[in-house]
C-alpha cells in the first residue's frame, strides 16, 4: 500500500533533503497490508536485511521478524520519521497535468510535479476462473483472507499453489488441527530453506548469469532437501534465477519443518485444480476430491492498470516497465515492483536512489522560489 514500507521509506528519504511528501493510503492504518497476513507469518528474509533506510527493528524482535514485528517496526518508522499520511484516501487515476500530474482520489484531486506509485507488487488477490467455481458449496477463500487455522479444526482442506503462502497455510492447518491437508501443485516449485545468511548469497548469485546460479542452487537443493519426487515434489526443470528473470516468480523459502511434514505424508501433494463442482475438485491427473474448503494460494496482481494504465508504463503483464527508482515519465516512479530476496531492504535502496534523483531534479529547476515551493510536494500513493 501507499503507506507500507515502500510509500514510507520514499517520504523519510525525501524529508532528509529537505523535501515534504504526502502519502495517500487508502485504508485507516499505516501497513495496512502487513496486518492483514495471517497469524503465522514471518518475513524470509533476516532481520539485518529487512530494514528500511536509518532504522533498526526493536530489541528482542526475532531473527525472522513476525507480521506483528513488521506492523510495530513501520509505526515506529513512520514516528520517528515525522511521515505525513493522509489516511482512508483511495488514489482512483494519475492523469498528466501540463508538466506535472494530478492524482484523482476518493477524497477529491491532488496535483503534484512527482508522483511515486509504492501500492506493492502484491496488491491485488488473483483467484483463477476455474470452470464451475461458483457452484462449489463447500468454502472457497483466497489465501490473502486467511488468518490462522482455528475455523478450520477437523477439516479436510485443499491449499492450491505450492510458493511460500501456499506451504505456510498448509503447514500452519497441520498443527491447527485439520483433519487432512493436501497441496495442489501444477508446476513443481523452486524450494530454499530459509536462513539467516540466504539474502547474502542470494544477492551473489544475481551477480551471476542465470543458468550458471541455477546450477548452483540445483547442487545446494541435493543436499539441503534431497529427492522429493516420491512425494510429488520434483526438482522443476527450470532453476531459481531462470525463472525470477523470465517471469519474476521467487522460489518457495520455507523451514526444514515443512518439509518433513512433506516426507511424513501430513501434507499430500496433488496435481493442479482444472475444475470444481458442488461438492467436489477435479484436478488434473483426473483424480476427484472432495474438500470441505480450498484455500487459493495463487498469487496477486499489482492492480495498476485503472490507475495508470493509459500511460503507456506498464508491461504486459501489468508491472512497470520502469523500476528500482529510475523514471517511468517525467515525474512518475514505482518503488517495490521487483521480488527478490529481502525485499524489504531492496524497497529502502530504491526509494534512497529515487529521493537522490527527485532532489537533484528539483534543485535544477529554474522555477521562482514561490513556484518552487509549491513544487515541492511529492506523493507517495497507493492504489
Amino acid at each position: 500500500m501507499g503507506a507500507g514500507p515502500a510509500g514510507l521509506a520514499s517520504a523519510a528519504e525525501l524529508r532528509r533533503r529537505g523535501i515534504p511528501a504526502l502519502v495517500l493510503e487508502q485504508a485507516d492504518a499505516v501497513g495496512y497490508s502487513w496486518r492483514r497476513r495471517y497469524d503465522r507469518l514471518r518475513l524470509n528474509s533476516s532481520r539485518p536485511f529487512s530494514r528500511l533506510p536509518g532504522a533498526r527493528y526493536a530489541r528482542g524482535t526475532g531473527i525472522f521478524p513476525s507480521r506483528d514485528e513488521v506492523v510495530r517496526y513501520l509505526e515506529s518508522y513512520t514516528a520517528r520519521n515525522r511521515i505525513d499520511v493522509r489516511l482512508g484516501t483511495r488514489l482512483e487515476r494519475i492523469d498528466r497535468d501540463g508538466g506535472g500530474w494530478v492524482l484523482r482520489t476518493s477524497t477529491g484531486d491532488v496535483c503534484a510535479d512527482q508522483v511515486i506509485v509504492a501500492s506493492g507488487y502484491e496488491h491485488t488477490p488473483f483467484l483463477p476462473d476455474w470452470d464451475g467455481r461458483d457452484r462449489f458449496r463447500g468454502r472457497l477463500l483466497h489465501s490473502a483472507d486467511y488468518r490462522n487455522p482455528e475455523s478450520f479444526r477437523k477439516r479436510d482442506v485443499l491449499v492450491v499453489g505450492p510458493g511460500c503462502s501456499g506451504m505456510e497455510i498448509a503447514y500452519d492447518l497441520t498443527h491447527g488441527g485439520a483433519s487432512r491437508v493436501r497441496l495442489s501443485v501444477r508446476t513443481p516449485p523452486n524450494i530454499i530453506v530459509r536462513s539467516p545468511v540466504g539474502p547474502v548469497f542470494a544477492r551473489a548469485m544475481l551477480k551471476l548469469p542465470p543458468e550458471r546460479a541455477d546450477r548452483l542452487m540445483r547442487r545446494i537443493r541435493e543436499k539441503e532437501i534431497g529427492d522429493l519426487t516420491e512425494y510429488g515434489l520434483p526438482a522443476p526443470e527450470e532453476g531459481v534465477f531462470s525463472r525470477l528473470k523470465r517471469l519474476s516468480v521467487a522460489p518457495a523459502i520455507v523451514d526444514k519443518e515443512m518439509l518433513q511434514a512433506i516426507r511424513d505424508r501430513r501434507i499430500e501433494i496433488v496435481a493442479g485444480v482444472e475444475a470444481l463442482d458442488e461438492t467436489a475438485v477435479k484436478l488434473a491427473d483426473g483424480a476427484r476430491i472432495e474438500p470441505d474448503a480450498v484455500i487459493a494460494a495463487t498469487g496477486y496482481r499489482c492492480g495498476l492498470e485503472p490507475l495508470v494504465g493509459h500511460l503507456g508504463v506498464l508491461n504486459e503483464r501489468g508491472v512497470p516497465r520502469a523500476v528500482l527508482g529510475e523514471a517511468a515519465a517525467p515525474g512518475l516512479r514505482f518503488i517495490g515492483f521487483v521480488p527478490r530476496p529481502a525485499q524489504l531492504g531492496l524497497m529502502g535502496g530504491e526509494a534512497r536512489r529515487a529521493a537522490k534523483a527527485i532532489a537533484r531534479e528539483m534543485s535544477g529547476s529554474r522555477a521562482t522560489p514561490e513556484l518552487v515551493l509549491a513544487a515541492r510536494r511529492v506523493l507517495s500513493a497507493s492504489g
